[in-house]
């Protein structure tokens, strides 16, 4: 997902924020259960530890004079690729918060965008991560979840102006940064550098490829004779941003600024399906510069789906999306696990095992479960979604904390680190929201 960090010790939380942690976990647990559709007694201690991690994982940082949503467990900061859309799926949550004098899940939601816009370079680039060391990130760029898109959701569901209209100017700049000095092959994709720029840590999509750029700078691609790729996800996560950036500018009633970002978003999204796809594996996979596809079947897949990428209106997306659903992501053999979805198909020759901690190899990653809700629904999959949920929720309440990720076969998970995974505790709540949403309905 992510460098590894050292874990915050228990020994630093003072006394204070100890007691201030214990009452938190208390209030949550006082919650009316009746707001849930999933019940029990194990339901309604995991749903106020749930709670009790997000709260206590709500930080200030150096950079930013309001508190944040760090990532939480070993990771003590906040990262682009997942921050933003975590911060935002807090604030839908925000009715099962309990009260205190801190933030609003709304003002940590705007708090998770507005601190990165803030450091952003002059360049444009916006740092792959901000960190309660006082480090900001700028040795990769590390994007998934377009932070365009993320930003334009909640200043809909906030009003808020001044977020709308930094976010346009700073997203249009990060933008124009990509294009300077990601298209180093003038293809139009997003080219990766590096295997942190996708987050995917010691996934075998990017063996022998280093973990960042030389110098620790993104601009610099590293002296390997297959570098740069032509990445289908960060190329997905630049056309996300482009359809978001089109919706900013309607809002702000930039007409022409709207039609420009429309076309290059389909410019962009024709040049995935043209160049990234290989029909005779239904798969997307990286180009690399020797014009050879990386064949690692992964879940870049899903990646291409969360940004909707392919639209079912087209015959010839219609047959992509059968294809790559009923011979990857919904094939019991590759994705479609019991506790999905893996991070490489369950069938792929590189899946590895033992699973080690924090390995985009074949363990099945909060992050992309709490990604889930981006795409399945919009491409008409609502049961299935629904199935993947009660397994992450089941798994969860199970396993009796919030980690990182688990075996897509048995449900169990990597132990090694502590709890306290801030997407894990979203999984479970988030998950739980809408079961209770379907059973209502």
């Amino acid at each position: 997902m992510k460098p590894s960090a050292s874990s915050i010790p228990a020994t630093r939380l003072t006394r204070r924020r100890m007691l201030q942690l214990s009452a938190l976990t208390g209030a949550a647990a006082t919650l009316p259960p009746a707001a849930y559709a999933i019940a029990g007694d194990r339901a309604d201690t995991t749903r106020a530890s749930a709670i009790a991690v997000l709260l206590g994982n709500v930080r200030k940082l150096p950079q930013y004079d309001v508190p944040m949503l760090v990532e939480g467990a070993v990771y003590p900061g906040v990262w682009m690729e997942c921050g933003p859309l975590e911060a935002l799926v807090y604030a839908k949550l925000g009715r099962i918060i309990p009260s205190t004098a801190g933030p609003t899940p709304l003002q940590v939601a705007r708090a998770n965008h507005m601190a990165f816009f803030k450091v952003q370079h002059e360049d444009g680039q916006i740092p792959s991560s901000i960190k309660l060391s006082g480090e900001v990130g700028f040795g990769q760029i590390q994007m998934v979840v377009p932070i365009a898109a993320t930003a334009w959701e909640l200043a809909k569901m906030s009003k808020d102006e001044e977020l709308l209209t930094t976010a346009y100017a700073a997203c249009a700049r990060w933008d124009a940064f990509l294009l300077r000095y990601r298209n180093t092959r003038g293809t139009g994709l997003t080219e990766g550098f590096c295997t942190y720029d996708s987050g995917m840590d010691n996934s075998p999509r990017w063996a022998g490829i280093p973990n960042r750029c030389p110098d620790n700078d993104a601009r610099k691609s590293p002296p390997i004779a297959s570098m740069p790729r032509l990445c289908p996800d960060l190329s997905a996560t630049t056309y996300g941003a482009r359809i978001a950036l089109a919706a900013m500018a309607r809002e702000l009633g930039k007409m022409d600024d709207a039609a420009r970002w429309e076309e290059s978003a389909e410019h962009i999204r024709t040049l995935i399906l043209d160049k990234l796809w290989s029909e005779e594996d239904a798969c997307f996979f990286d180009l690399d510069a020797q014009g050879k596809f990386v064949k690692v079947r992964s879940i870049v897949n899903a990646r291409v789906l969360s940004e909707h990428v392919l639209k079912l209106e087209h015959p010839r997306d219609r047959s992509i999306f059968q294809a790559l659903w009923t011979r990857q992501l919904g094939n019991p053999e590759a994705f479609w696990t019991k506790f999905p979805f893996p991070s490489s198909a369950l069938n792929e020759p590189t899946f590895v095992r033992p699973i080690p901690r924090n390995s985009w190899g074949g363990a099945s990653q909060a992050l992309t479960a709490l990604r889930t809700s981006r795409w399945m629904a919009h491409y008409g999959k609502q049961k299935e979604h629904v199935t993947l949920m009660r397994a992450w929720v089941e798994a969860i309440e199970r396993s009796g904390g919030f980690r990182q990720q688990m075996d897509p076969l048995t449900g169990d998970f990597t132990m090694i680190d502590p709890s306290g995974y801030s997407p894990a505790a979203l999984v479970y709540l988030d998950f739980v929201r809408q079961l209770n949403s379907h059973t209502n309905g």
